[in-house]
């Protein structure tokens, strides 16, 4: 029997047994979602009960630092018609996206790499033909589009989307990422006559905007746990000895396979997809990695990752008087659990304040408003007012941030003996990241800016590119228990010296060698932050010296590069590197036409899903007659956790009659069971 005849008898089965339910259990027909404690965002009740239902399985390979991650979305369609279902999604922001597949039925169709336009045109082609295809768009560099059209009625579709990336090394521990929901975006209204006002990304301009640049999902709060669940599980071989394994956010299981391999589980089995996932492992004391290298020969070059530690600096010389601005975001996005993980972060870093420093708060929502007109100097007096301003900072309204980040870095052309720092924190709920990293190459001047990340779903895209022009470090607070911690390691890195103006001399066998690094500039290294660079070689590298001036002093190491075995996948690492090494030329006036065919070219060599290219899977053989009617549907994600729908979106939800949506969740929690018996 076919899956697609499997499907149909189980929903039949299903949808007798809710209509029993039913029976069995009267509810009123006036009794709508809100009640019910379902409440939707930018989608009627029709086209959620329609819409594809969707449950993910994730499986991370981790080797060394190197994680292979392998996605697998399963589209069901609960209805009698065909169906296209479009579903907008987070990956991490370094990820080098590369293979796609689609499966229905016994068909197996691998994805091939195109330029943006023309794999939307195949993929639309066979969408009116009747043909089975999958698209995967890339809209920003850690938000993608996966787009199935005729999917069969009351079939099953899998997309199974697979990436490379490197774990980050931080404060002696590894760490990595895996985001579960796209939070919504603030969209700021072009700056006109004065007028600063902007508007919530919104939810139902998704099928309008299918295809466009930029799409925006409907939200659905208040879904039982089975709605949009997760599973996930990761091989982790670090190739060391650890003394922790732990997920930051999500219980887990961790099971020991041999000495530094573990298999780790959710304690769940499956979650639902509302706050990021994050696995860490630390070292055992004293074999934290000096120096991890990995290597791949591919299409005639040497590709290498390195991660170094440089040495410890050592003690601290005495601290001069600084100038720290303390930026918090107090929009509608950050209420609830956001909101008073930014308040006991800034209570911290008042508390690192000394006699000699000058400090101010900056808020911003729709508006921007200072404690102070100006920074001033540390005394009882100023951290009695701030204290009380921090106690009564609550979240509402939009996110200007580009405002807010103009006032904090204010007038370049001021010079200071003192040095002065910009922590930022916030969610960055924003679709202006390009305006305010233009914004910050412009102003930063001798300013060093910190980006903290705040709740279950940060936009890590806009923490981490904002840190790197501002020559910071970007950090996470995704629980209340993790601010002394998080907050106490970023003022420890305030303290110590920097290693400035490093610059890298790499040295092979021959002399002539040609070596290509990502990034080609090295930002400012902080203690405890490794240095971590991508190269592309004509020969294989033997020798790395470190070149750079620690507390106005030269600065120099010489480092041998350890014989490392062939490693799969770095070439991908490399070209995903060189590929924000491009676009990161927009904020200094490189030509974009020349950008975009650097891109494409790169993108289109190595395989990856970029700014210009996706990759397409089509399938030859028609499925759906013409005849038969195709219905577009935007797949609803749910809102991260803490969040609230109506400090929002500012609005009243959308609300409907309870009993179908009965069928709906019913059908979800039987479908998710049959495929947790399926995967064992």
């Amino acid at each position: 029997m076919s899956s697609i005849d499997t499907c149909g008898r189980l929903s039949a089965v299903v949808s007798l047994l809710w209509l029993v339910a039913g029976l069995v259990t009267p509810v009123s027909a006036g009794t709508d979602l809100m009640s019910a404690g379902l409440r939707l965002y930018g989608i009627s009740e029709e086209a959620f009960i329609e819409a594809p239902q969707l449950q993910t399985d994730v499986a991370i390979q981790v080797d060394g630092m190197l994680a292979r991650v392998h996605v697998t979305q399963r589209f069901s369609n609960p209805g009698d018609t065909w169906a296209e279902g479009i579903y907008v999604f987070p990956l991490p922001d370094d990820a080098a996206v590369d293979r796609l597949r689609m499966r229905y039925g016994e068909r197996v169709i691998e994805g091939e790499i195109r330029e943006k336009t023309e794999a939307r045109r195949d993929y639309e082609a066979a969408r009116a033909e009747g043909r089975a295809a999958t698209l995967l768009d890339q809209q920003r560099a850690n938000v993608f589009t996966t787009s199935v059209a005729n999917i069969p009625p009351r079939a099953v579709v899998e997309v199974e989307i697979e990436y490379q990336q490197q774990a980050a090394w931080k404060a002696g521990e590894f760490s990595l990422r895996f985001p579960m929901v796209v939070a919504p975006r603030y969209r700021p209204r072009p700056t006109v006559a004065g007028d600063r006002a902007g508007v919530a990304m919104q939810a139902d301009e998704t099928l309008a905007q299918a295809g466009a640049a930029e799409v925006a999902p409907p939200y659905v709060e208040g879904a039982p746990d089975a709605f949009g669940a997760v599973r996930l599980t990761a091989d982790l071989n670090a190739g060391l000895p650890l003394a922790v394994v732990e997920s930051a956010y999500h219980p887990v299981r961790v099971d020991p396979v041999a000495a530094g391999h573990y298999r780790v589980e959710l304690q769940a089995g499956v979650v639902p997809a509302e706050r990021d996932f994050e696995l860490r492992w630390r070292p055992e004391v004293g074999t934290e990695p000096a120096i991890a290298a990995f290597s791949q020969a591919w299409a005639g070059d040497h590709y290498s990752l390195l991660m170094v530690m440089p040495p410890d600096p050592g003690v601290a010389p005495p601290a001069g008087p600084r100038e720290l601005v303390l930026v918090v975001d107090t929009s509608g996005s950050m209420h609830g659990d956001s909101i008073r993980q930014a308040r006991e972060a800034l209570h911290f870093a008042l508390a690192t304040l000394r006699a000699g420093d000058r400090f101010n708060i900056i808020q911003f929502n729709s508006d921007v408003h200072g404690l102070f007109a100006e920074a001033q100097p540390v005394d009882e007096r100023n951290l009695g007012l701030a204290r009380a301003y921090v106690d009564g900072l609550r979240a509402d309204g939009g996110t200007e941030m580009l405002p807010a980040m103009r006032r904090a870095l204010g007038d370049v052309a001021v010079a200071s003996d003192r040095l002065r720092q910009v922590v930022f924190l916030t969610d960055g709920a924003v679709s202006n990241e390009q305006a305010l990293f233009e914004l910050i190459a412009r102003r930063i001047g001798s300013t060093r800016l910190f980006t903290v990340g705040i709740g279950s779903a940060p936009n890590a895209l806009f923490m981490r590119h904002a840190a790197q022009h501002g020559r910071g470090t970007f950090s996470y607070i995704g629980s209340a228990r993790e601010v002394g911690e998080v907050m106490g390691q970023l003022f420890r890195q305030l303290a110590l010296p920097v290693l400035t103006d490093v610059q890298l001399r790499w040295q092979a066998a021959d002399r002539d060698a040609t070596v290509v690094q990502a990034p080609v500039q090295v930002g400012d290294l902080y203690a405890g932050e490794p240095l971590t660079v991508a190269v592309r070689s004509t020969q294989p590298l033997h020798r790395l010296q470190i070149d750079g001036h620690l507390g106005g002093r030269p600065w120099t190491r010489s480092l041998a590069l350890p014989p490392v075995a062939p490693t799969g996948g770095v070439h991908v690492l490399w070209a995903r590197r060189m590929i924000d090494r491009l676009l990161a030329g927009f904020t200094t006036g490189a030509d974009a036409g020349d950008v975009r065919a650097a891109v494409i070219d790169l993108a289109l060599r190595h395989h990856l899903v970029s700014r210009y290219t996706s990759l397409v899977a089509v399938d030859r053989t028609p499925i759906r007659a013409p005849q038969e009617d195709l219905r577009q549907h935007a797949l609803a994600s749910r809102l991260p956790a803490g969040w609230s729908g109506t400090a929002v979106f500012g609005q009243l939800p959308g609300t409907a009659t309870w009993a179908p949506m009965a069928l709906l969740l019913g059908l979800s929690s039987l479908a998710l069971a049959a495929w947790l018996r399926r995967l064992g």
